[in-house]
């Protein structure tokens, strides 16, 4: 199902959902006034449900991923990015992968509490827990519900460190926090940016923050003392692989101290959502793109093999890698950021204050 007039989104399709065995499929010939149907679905607002979730932090084992923990306050995110990996995961509650993912949100509406809860069970010297190890923390969505910031003043009244990823410069917001975990090294930011082209990332990341302003997100956490580091996610062959020098230079003149980036992946329904995109927003590039990232993925549009699904394969990802470390080391960027301290954690207090038992 596609919707030319739908605006603000990444995705206009509805893809089915591969755990559901009925798929509904719209009629063309229904007796509904196009202007009529067309107003409704261009006007189509998110929706936010509670998410009942008993427990907050998930574990991650997969080789490919540096970090064991993460916390995700939202399943959904509103920025509507037509790549994002995370789409496939809507399907698990009964939704798509395309236009649901994006406008139907579920708030974990228990999530500093849980937190808590968590961190009061870790008798040990504390792992860092990566923000955002799914779906975007600080989407739109934190704006009226602020999870991920109480989530964050329950870490540093624990001295938990913890790692946020983002592609929002609404972080900035919680940069009295931030600041203040920084000052005892329990706190790094990664911001995610994938082009300099205002247009393009306004069509491929519609609900997130424009280049510029996550440019100087990066600049304002730096000048914080927050450690700051970004990520070019995705590179995008024939696409956005053309600006790794530029996007280089732009993120170390904005403080920047370490840079990594992630090769494009089309996992599951999130092919057909990306695909859709290209032949909307790029026709004239898709045939160039999705031969290129054929080139990178073994003749296939992806490649879920541990080792090799973020970076590809092949020349044209020798490549890209190459681009990447020469220009991040023309620039002065590395590849470790500032080590986070976890030896200074303390179990929580309890709700209303009070102390554990155990």
């Amino acid at each position: 199902m596609t919707n030319e007039s739908l605006v603000g989104r990444g995705s206009l399709l509805a893809p089915p959902n591969r755990f559901e065995r009925v798929r509904v499929v719209p009629d063309d010939d229904a007796a509904v006034p196009p202007d009529e149907w067309e107003a409704d679905e261009r006007g189509l607002r998110t929706e936010f449900f509670v998410d009942a979730s008993k427990s907050i932090v998930s574990e991650n084992d997969s080789p490919d991923v540096g970090f064991r923990y993460s916390v995700n306050p939202y399943r959904g995110c509103e920025h509507g990015c037509a790549y994002c990996y995370a789409r496939p995961t809507h399907e698990y509650l009964g939704l798509n992968a395309g236009i649901d993912f994006e406008s139907k949100v579920f708030v974990k509406e228990r999530a500093p509490e849980l937190f808590r809860e968590w961190l009061a069970r870790r008798k040990r010297e504390a792992e860092v827990v990566v923000f955002s190890g799914v779906t975007d923390c600080y989407q739109p969505a934190e704006r009226r519900f602020r999870l991920t910031r109480r989530c964050l003043e329950v870490a540093l009244e624990a001295r938990q460190p913890v790692a946020i990823i983002t592609k929002n410069a609404l972080v900035v917001r919680d940069l009295d926090v931030l600041a203040k975990m920084a000052e005892s090294r329990l706190v790094c930011v990664s911001i995610s940016v994938t082009t300099l082209d205002a247009s393009l990332a306004r069509s491929l990341e519609p609900r997130t923050s424009p280049p510029r302003s996550r440019l100087e997100a990066i600049r304002k956490l730096s000048a914080a003392g927050v450690p700051t580091r970004a990520m070019l996610a995705p590179i995008i062959p024939g696409l956005n692989d053309s600006e790794i020098p530029a996007l280089l230079k732009a993120v170390a003149e904005a403080g920047a101290e370490t840079a990594h980036y992630v090769l494009l992946r089309l996992p599951l329904s999130v092919r057909p959502v990306f695909q859709e995109w290209l032949a909307r927003e790029r026709p004239e590039a898709r045939s160039r793109v999705e031969s290129r990232i054929r080139s990178a993925r073994g003749g296939e549009l992806n490649d879920p093999r541990f080792g090799t699904r973020m970076k590809g394969e092949g020349p044209l990802a020798e490549q890209i890698a190459r681009t990447f470390h020469v220009f991040a080391r023309r620039h002065g960027l590395g590849e470790q950021t500032t080590a986070l301290d976890a030896s200074q954690f303390r179990r929580p207090t309890g709700p209303a204050g009070q102390g554990w038992l155990f």
